[in-house]
């Protein structure tokens, strides 16, 4: 709280301040483009005073002293531009600056980018993801996509192809936030594991913040992963056709109204649609891959995203945003599931003119339902949908930055499931939840500190959580880096899967239960409703060289505590909810090499997850003790028109329950009358009473791909992908059915040839 004061009169003096100098801000845009230049370098020549651009291209350099000076733009790979300025008392000045493209290679400027970014924030335990990098890995059937580059992050597991989900650093798929544009995506990976619901081709930029993020981001105890699209092309039209044995898509993007360097305004619009038909083409291609009855792999999905952007002259800009996605997934006499993912929004940002403070929202709804119908006749449903509202406003200061704002949530949920003691589990509610959030950044010479709190009240329960946070980096000099950051977070969302298997294909989704909730291993009622952790993120980074890249990170979460459906209800008198505590801990490891035509990644994870019940300490299904990534993509060709690519992952088995024996199971359906004698009962399976004592084997696989561009025009491209997933064919275990002891393994040796048009 001392801290939040502190920040709120040093706002209030830097206001003083700024009254008696000056502010000059604006954008830097790509002259031809009109695509904004990310984290570019913007100073007054002959000061110190400067700062860098952000992921819209803005710059605001604060508290200059009157006068008369040459403002300098500069970003590698881009002709320098100098604009003079004239600062006057209290003038708050806007500049846009278009660059040229110069001669260097683009791919270099990435590079530069990132570690400008490096020094300039804290960055802990945030991973940012570009376009590029992710069309760097070997993907399957030759189309790249963020859901097979998410797996080669430090910290990050995922636990197969089929099904799949991802666990980031102890984190189960509920308590990460997954955002599209501000809004909240709940499921965004399909069944087939290879695939999310987000389009390559219109991603901007990828924040994955593993722990330790700061107060801007809530609602949720683990991670975050924040997904921002780009806009249209602004100047032509344009588009992308592509299709491999997998699915086919379709972008097309152009401006409703032009790109005007003049003016720095502009009106566009992006589609993108995709369809699988791996269902049709496998029976085909991959007869040998198919365990279901149908002879084929059942795996199908429709995907549909539009933006339609609005850009004004003073750097405001609105977007407005939609989308539909469909998955299904048939095993035929096993399992039948179909999930649907609808909603919209727009998001925007206000650069007032007479006005030192920027301002940014979005306004978005969501739904999701999910159903799964199995053979043991226990069906599943849930559905989720909601609002979400934000608004943000920064100030900046010379060698500060304020940030705050608030938040509205609102979703009902709808959930309904039997458990495998054939009682069932339903619940129907609306939750709301209001937030606040103050962030704090000071540069003080080498040393950057960042620190934040939210304020999160949770109205149906009703509870409020005070979470405070912060982040530190100290720069030693221009190539190592040391970094820490921690706080508290909460949550009112739960899951229910299956614990006892490692993939699961239903995911439900719950608020928060009203009721009582027993702690763990007692009698006693549990203090607060809500699900908690702590986090402690520490570490270093080190630019060993211009293209080689270190950093180390050891981390601890801390799970106060976590709530789960009550797996064990025998009665309907027991309760449906059942509250644990757990840790997650370990070191990641990353190093990476950049450069014009080569570009090498190696990360490993060491870590532990484990929860306590009350009554025994146990692993959790998704606890990989070690877990390593290596991925190499290489150019070549006189004009760097061929490029090859690996990639390989290693990890350890996962945990599971052991089978301890097996009895009759009679369902009693005659009741009392029901003949044990001559019946034939269902056979039950006893587990053992340690639960997840047992590992599965290692997995590991490699994937390989070759890409070969031919180049038609300026504006005209085929690119020819052949790639093989799983090359060695490793037999990876996906499913073992303990009543009939048959074994199923992840998908074998998929080679695929894609085609992609670019015009």
């Amino acid at each position: 709280m001392r801290i939040l004061l502190l920040s709120l009169s040093l706002l209030l003096f830097s206001g003083v301040l700024f009254a008696q100098k000056g502010t000059v801000r604006g954008k830097v845009l790509d002259k031809d483009s009109g695509e904004p230049i990310i984290y570019g370098n913007v100073l007054l020549e002959g000061t110190t005073y400067g700062n860098t651009t952000d992921l819209d291209g803005f710059f605001s350099i604060s508290g200059v002293p009157v006068g008369e000076y040459v403002l300098l733009a500069t970003y590698l790979g881009y002709d320098t531009v100098r604009v003079d300025v004239n600062i006057t008392d209290g003038a708050l000045l806007y500049e846009r600056i278009n660059l040229s493209e110069g001669g260097f290679d683009l791919g270099v400027v990435n590079v530069s980018a990132r570690r400008e970014q490096a020094r300039a924030d804290v960055m802990v335990s945030k991973l940012t993801v570009t376009p590029s990098q992710i069309k760097s890995l070997p993907s399957t059937g030759g189309e790249a996509d963020i859901a097979q580059y998410l797996s080669v992050l430090p910290g990050i597991v995922f636990t197969g192809d089929q099904g799949g989900q991802l666990y980031i650093r102890g984190g189960s798929p509920v308590q990460n936030k997954i955002l599209l544009d501000g809004m909240t995506i709940y499921n965004p990976f399909h069944s087939i594991g290879f695939f999310s619901v987000f389009e390559t081709e219109t991603i901007k930029n990828v924040d994955v913040l593993t722990g330790g993020f700061d107060a801007e981001y809530g609602g949720r105890i683990s991670a975050i992963v924040d997904i921002k699209t780009r806009e249209g092309n602004k100047n032509n039209f344009s588009g992308v056709i592509s299709a491999n044995p997998f699915q086919s898509k379709i972008l097309l993007e152009g401006p409703i109204r032009k790109f005007d360097p003049a003016t720095g305004g502009s009106t566009s619009f992006l589609f993108t649609a995709k369809r699988s038909y791996i269902d049709q083409t496998s029976p085909v291609l991959y007869g040998y891959a198919t365990t279901d009855a149908s002879g084929s792999l059942p795996f199908n999905f429709t995907d549909f995203y539009g933006k339609l952007s609005t850009s004004a002259g003073n750097g405001s800009k609105l977007n407005v945003f939609g989308f539909n996605y469909t998955d299904r997934v048939n095993f035929q006499n096993i399992a039948n599931l179909d999930w649907k993912s609808t909603g919209g929004g727009a998001n925007f940002t206000l650069i007032p003119s007479g006005s030192n403070l920027t301002v940014d929202g979005v306004v978005a709804f969501s739904n999701y339902d999910i159903s799964l119908d199995e053979a043991d006749g226990r069906p599943r449903s849930s559905s989720i949908g909601g609002f979400n509202a934000a608004m943000n406003f920064t100030s900046f200061g010379t060698k500060s930055q304020i940030k705050y704002g608030f938040e509205l949530n609102g979703f009902n949920t709808d959930f309904s499931f039997v458990n495998f003691l054939d009682q069932s589990i339903s619940q129907k509610s609306f939750t709301t939840e209001i937030s606040t959030f103050f962030k704090y950044k000071l540069t003080l010479g080498n040393l950057i500190i960042e620190p934040s709190f939210r304020l999160q009240y949770y109205a149906s329960l009703p509870q409020v959580s005070p979470e405070p946070r912060i982040g530190l980096k100290y720069n030693i000099n221009d190539r190592l880096r040391f970094k820490f950051a921690g706080g508290l977070y909460s949550q009112n969302l739960i899951s229910s899967v299956n614990e006892r298997d490692v993939v699961n294909l239903f995911v439900g989704f719950l608020s928060g239960p009203e009721e009582a909730i027993l702690q763990p291993g007692s009698t006693e009622k549990t203090e607060t409703k809500l699900q908690t952790s702590r986090h402690a993120v520490a570490g270093f980074e080190i630019d060993i060289t211009d293209k080689i890249e270190f950093n180390v990170e050891p981390y601890f979460k801390d799970f106060t505590q976590i709530i789960n459906i009550n797996r064990n209800k025998t009665l309907p008198s027991e309760p449906n909810y059942a509250a644990e505590t757990g840790q997650a801990y370990g070191i990641d490891f990353l190093v990476n090499y950049n450069s014009k035509d080569l570009f090498l990644w190696f990360t490993y994870s060491h870590g532990y997850v484990n929860r306590d019940d009350g009554f025994q300490v146990y692993p959790t299904i998704f606890d990989r003790r070690h877990n390593f990534n290596s991925l190499v993509t290489y150019k070549f060709g006189e004009t760097n028109n061929w490029e090859a690519s690996a990639r390989w992952n290693f990890g350890s088995g996962f945990p599971f329950t052991l089978t301890q024996g097996f009895h009759s199971n009679y369902d009693f359906g005659d009741g009392l009358t029901t003949d044990v004698l001559e019946e034939n009962a269902d056979l039950g399976v006893i587990y053992s009473t340690e639960r997840n004592g047992g590992r599965l084997p290692d997995y590991h696989r490699l994937d390989m791909s070759i890409k070969r561009t031919f180049i038609f025009s300026e504006k005209s491209k085929l690119e020819a992908t052949f790639s093989v997933t799983n090359a060695y064919n490793r037999p990876n275990i996906f499913f073992f059915d303990r009543e009939s002891y048959d074994r199923v393994d992840q998908l074998p040796i998929l080679p695929s040839l894609g085609l992609a048009f670019h015009f």
